[in-house]
């Protein structure tokens, strides 16, 4: 309610497609000055604003969907309002960021917001960086780019990782699907996507610890027996705190005798 009050209190009204905007605006019996500002607007045009809004005029900025500034081109206006002393309101709207987080039951309290992945060469190098990462990651894709998102992802490893895809959240055609990788492309290839998506990959599972090297071995072993246990009891003791075979600690603790380090 408060944002249509601003809508309809403020003089002009900056949006991504005039076209698109008047339909919800008409909607609403809204009838103001539309001002186009979209991703190719340019610093000029950002500039042009500013002077209105010198001038004494208000402008309301809306985006085509979801909430202006957030992989919008709005926060270029935002920045350009900013370095001219000039306040911003933000009047909270609908984001797929928390609604997407929402739906995919995550238990995680952090994660990771990507937005749209960069193109060309970067892009896969961004995947691969987000493949390792162990806190939930939520990006922005278009439908043209899912299913190569999905089979670079795979590639990656670990196809049995869960992933939220959802769409036209909040909208009326609101689909969300939740299951693995390798499941979600097998759908999405016989259901061709459709419409701008959130992606809610779970983290990475978590790799176990390295295991120790020979070096590591071989001074545990000589620590233990300086403390006063048998060859016997040292790599029993090993074993268990290691889970590497006993037999192949006993055989690496005799290199301490070859050495020349005496048992006690």
């Amino acid at each position: 309610m408060r944002a249509l009050r601003i809508l309809k209190e403020c003089d002009r009204i900056a949006c991504e497609d005039t076209r698109h905007s008047r339909k919800l605006l008409s909607h609403y019996d809204i009838h103001k000055p539309l001002l186009s500002f979209h991703a190719h607007s340019g610093p000029e045009r950002a500039a042009h604003f500013v002077s209105i809004l010198q001038s004494g005029e208000s402008i309301a900025f809306i985006s085509d969907a979801g909430m202006p500034g957030i992989s919008d081109p709005g926060a270029e206006l935002v920045i350009a309002c900013r370095r001219a002393g000039i306040d911003v309101i933000a009047i909270p709207g609908a984001s797929a960021l928390p609604v997407a987080l929402a739906l995919a039951g995550t238990l995680d309290n952090r994660f990771i917001f990507e937005g749209f992945l960069p193109v060309g060469s970067a892009r896969k190098a961004r995947l691969a960086a987000l493949a390792q990462e162990l806190r939930p990651v939520v990006l922005f894709e278009a439908p043209h780019k899912l299913l190569s998102t999905l089979r670079d992802l795979i590639a990656l490893g670990e196809p049995t990782r869960q992933i939220t895809c959802c769409r036209e959240l909040t909208k009326i055609h609101e689909q969300v699907w939740v299951g693995s990788l390798a499941e979600a492309l097998t759908y999405f290839e016989s259901t061709a996507p459709r419409g701008e998506f959130t992606l809610v990959l779970a983290g990475a599972t978590p790799s176990g610890p390295e295991p120790p090297s020979q070096a590591q071995l071989l001074l545990s072993i000589r620590q233990l027996l300086e403390a006063g246990f048998s060859r016997s009891e040292a790599c029993k003791q090993l074993a268990q705190q290691t889970g590497l075979p006993r037999r192949e600690l006993y055989q690496l603790s005799l290199e301490l005798e070859n050495s020349g380090a005496s048992e006690p």
